[in-house]
């Protein structure tokens, strides 16, 4: 049986294998090949999510960070945070991500969470996604993400 590359979502235990960069990296590369050849003739094809990326949105955008070195969150298999960094999930809409940043308690992810997000959100934005800033209960921020046009 061979291991199937997942990336990051920040959900799952911490992932530092060796050779995980080199994984993200040769992962990344695809999924730009992928959208030049989607959106061949495009002015730029590797700033539009292709249409693979827009059926598994929760994937495509937790590669996009991995590979921009933003640090993914931990969980311990009871859910208690062990890492501070993203996490993706869908979102509350169709065709919609939802980003977060979060950490293990006490951690100070609430207080870097404004930043580490606007940080998620151009690397987002730079590769065609369209993030947009909530502030939702308890005034934690998020992102909302969805494919640009």
């Amino acid at each position: 049986m061979t291991d199937v590359f997942e990336p990051s979502s920040g959900d799952g235990p911490a992932v530092d294998a060796p050779g995980r960069a080199a994984e993200v990296r040769t992962a990344f590369e695809g999924l730009l090949q992928i959208r030049r050849l989607s959106h061949a003739g495009a002015p730029d094809p590797e700033a539009l999510p292709a249409p693979w990326e827009t059926h598994r949105m929760a994937r495509a955008v937790a590669l996009a960070l991995e590979a921009a070195g933003v640090p993914p969150s931990a969980a311990a298999p009871d859910g208690t945070r062990t890492a501070t960094g993203y996490r993706v999930g869908d979102g509350e809409r169709p065709r919609t991500v939802r980003v977060e940043w979060l950490g293990p308690h006490g951690s100070g992810a609430a207080h870097e969470e404004d930043g580490r997000l606007k940080e998620c959100a151009a690397v987002l934005t730079r590769l065609g996604w369209e993030p947009l800033l909530y502030r939702g209960p308890r005034g934690r921020r998020f992102l909302e993400v969805e494919p640009g046009a």
